[in-house]
C-alpha cells in the first residue's frame, strides 16, 4: 500500500513537473551555440527560460572513414555525429533545418527530445537548397538522440544522420572539469573493413545487420593520435554518449576506469560503479569518473571484435603524475618454471633463456600470438589492409629487429608503410615480459617468409621501455 502511494505521488510530481514547463514564462531570445563532436557547448548559466533559435544545416559530404577509404556521409552540420544541441528544461526551441543545395535527397529531423508528431519529422521535410522551421517546448530533461527521419529511414541514418540534443535540468548538472561528445555507429560498405578506395553504401547487408565498420564519431580509430581526448589527473570528466545504430546496441566501457555514475539511458536515474553500460541503437548514456592516474585510457564497445576489427576504438590521454598507491605499473618481470617450481627473476644483469631451443621458442611464441596478436593482424599474418600491417613478409619489421622490440614493448602510433602500403591505426603496448616478446617474434620471424631472426630476452632487455606509445616510419 505504501508503495503504491508513493508511485503515485511521484506520477503526480512528474505531471505537475511537465505542466510547469508547459506553462513556463519565455524571457528573450537566444541563438544556441552548437559544436562539432568531441566538443559540447558550455553549461547552460541563466536562471530563466528563453527561445533559443538553433540553425541546422544538413550537406551531404565525402570524408575517410578509415585510412584510405572514402565513403559519403549525410550529416547535420558537416561532422558525423551531427553538431552537439545543448538547451535548457523549459526552454521554447525555434528550430531552422537547411538543406544544401547540392544535397542530392530531401531530409527532415526527428529530435527523441520534442513531444509531437514524429519528434519533429511532421514539421520538418525538406527538399535541397530549402529551409523548414517549426518550434517545441524542451519539456524532459534528459540526453536524447537525433537523427533523419526520411524514407528509407534506415539508410539516412547508416549514411551518418544522427547527433545528440541534451535538455539541462532547470536546477543544471553537477559541475566537472572536462565534457565530451561520443557517439557509435555502425555502417555498411560494398567493400570489406579497410578494402581501400571509395566505398559506397551497401543497402543488403545493413538489411542483414552485418555492418562493415563499427566506429566512434564516424570514422574508425577516430578518436586516437592527435584526436585523442586530453585531460590531466584529478579531473572528472563527463563523457555524453550516443549511439546511432542504425541497428547495434553498444557494450560502452573505457578500459583502466570505472564510471562513478551513469546516468541510464540519458535520464535521471543514476547507477555508481560500473564496468560496461549498454547503449541501445537510438539511445544514450552519460558517464562520469574521476581520473586518478595517468596514461591512456581506452575507449571501446566491449562487444569487443568491433574494436579491434571493425574500428571502435577511441584513446582518453590523460597527463598528470603518477599515483603509485592507486596503480604501481609492473613492480617485477619474474620468470615462471613450471616443471622445476622455481621462479628466478630477470634483470639487465640475470637473463635466464627458458626456452631451451630455437623449436621451443617458436612453440610459445605461437601461442603468445594466437593469444594477442592474431586478432588484428590475423592468424595468417596478412593483416587487414587499410587496418592493420602485414607480419608476413613484412619489409618493415625484416628491416631492423630493435625497432620492432620497440614496438611490441611500447606500442605504436603513427603513419607507417609497411609493403607497399599505407597504414595509421594504433598498436598499444601489451605488457608482455621480455621473455614473452622474445618468444613471440621468433615466432613471427621464423614464419611466413619472414627472415628467420632469433630473438632472446637479453635483446629485448635492452631495449628501454619507455611507458608510452612511440611513432615509427
Amino acid at each position: 500500500m505504501k508503495r503504491t502511494i508513493l508511485f503515485l505521488c511521484l506520477c503526480l510530481l512528474l505531471i505537475s513537473c511537465k505542466k510547469d514547463n508547459i506553462t513556463s514564462s519565455i524571457e528573450g531570445e537566444e541563438l544556441a551555440v552548437l559544436t562539432s563532436p568531441p566538443n559540447v557547448p558550455p553549461p547552460i548559466t541563466r536562471k530563466t527560460n528563453t527561445k533559443l533559435v538553433v540553425h541546422l544545416e544538413v550537406v551531404e559530404k565525402k570524408m575517410p572513414i578509415a585510412e584510405g577509404v572514402d565513403y559519403t556521409f549525410w550529416t547535420f552540420g558537416g561532422t558525423v555525429p551531427g553538431s552537439f544541441i545543448r538547451v535548457k528544461e523549459g526552454d521554447l526551441i525555434e528550430f531552422h533545418l537547411k538543406n544544401h543545395p547540392d544535397s542530392k535527397m530531401p531530409h527532415n529531423i526527428d529530435l527523441h527530445a520534442v513531444t509531437g508528431p514524429g519528434g519533429g519529422a511532421a514539421s520538418s521535410f525538406t527538399l535541397p537548397g530549402h529551409e523548414s522551421v517549426f518550434s517545441f517546448k524542451a519539456l524532459n530533461p534528459g540526453l536524447y538522440v537525433y537523427h533523419c527521419a526520411t524514407a528509407p529511414v534506415g539508410m539516412h541514418i547508416a549514411n551518418g544522420m544522427y547527433g545528440l540534443i541534451l535538455v539541462e535540468p532547470k536546477e543544471g548538472l553537477p559541475k566537472v572539469d572536462k565534457e565530451f561528445y561520443v557517439m557509435q555507429g555502425d555502417f555498411y560498405t560494398k567493400g570489406k573493413y579497410g578494402k581501400q578506395g571509395y566505398q559506397p553504401f551497401d543497402m543488403e547487408s545493413a538489411i542483414d545487420e552485418k555492418p562493415t565498420y563499427v566506429v566512434f564519431n564516424g570514422a574508425a580509430n577516430k578518436l586516437t593520435g592527435d584526436n585523442a581526448l586530453k585531460a590531466k589527473v584529478g579531473e572528472i570528466i563527463r563523457l555524453y554518449v550516443g549511439n546511432g545504430g542504425p541497428n547495434l546496441v553498444s557494450s560502452f566501457h573505457v578500459i583502466g576506469e570505472i564510471f562513478d555514475k551513469v546516468y541510464i539511458e540519458g535520464g535521471k536515474l543514476v547507477n555508481e560503479n560500473v564496468q560496461t553500460t549498454l547503449v541501445p541503437a537510438g539511445g544514450s548514456a552519460i558517464v562520469e569518473f574521476k581520473l586518478e592516474v595517468p596514461g591512456n585510457l581506452v575507449i571501446v564497445d566491449h562487444s569487443i571484435f568491433r574494436t579491434f576489427n571493425k574500428g571502435a576504438l577511441g584513446l582518453i590521454a590523460v597527463d598528470g603524475p603518477e599515483a603509485k598507491v592507486v596503480y604501481s605499473g609492473k613492480q617485477a618481470d619474474n620468470v615462471y618454471l613450471p616443471e622445476g617450481g622455481a621462479i628466478q627473476k630477470v634483470n639487465e644483469k640475470q637473463i635466464v633463456d627458458v626456452a631451451g631451443s630455437v623449436e621451443d621458442r617458436i612453440k610459445m611464441g605461437s601461442n603468445i600470438y594466437s593469444q594477442n596478436c592474431a586478432a588484428c593482424h590475423q592468424p595468417d599474418g596478412k593483416g587487414i589492409d587499410g587496418a592493420f600491417p602485414p607480419l608476413a613478409a613484412s619489409d618493415w619489421l625484416n628491416k631492423d629487429k630493435e625497432r620492432t622490440i620497440n614496438v611490441v614493448k611500447n606500442g605504436l602510433t603513427g603513419p607507417i608503410v609497411v609493403n607497399g602500403g599505407n597504414y595509421n591505426s594504433v598498436m598499444p603496448a601489451l605488457g608482455l615480459s621480455d621473455e614473452d616478446i622474445a618468444n613471440v617474434l621468433t615466432f613471427v620471424y621464423n614464419s611466413w617468409g619472414n627472415s628467420k631472426k632469433i630473438v632472446t630476452p637479453s635483446d629485448v632487455a635492452k631495449v628501454k621501455h619507455t611507458g608510452a606509445e612511440v611513432g615509427g616510419h
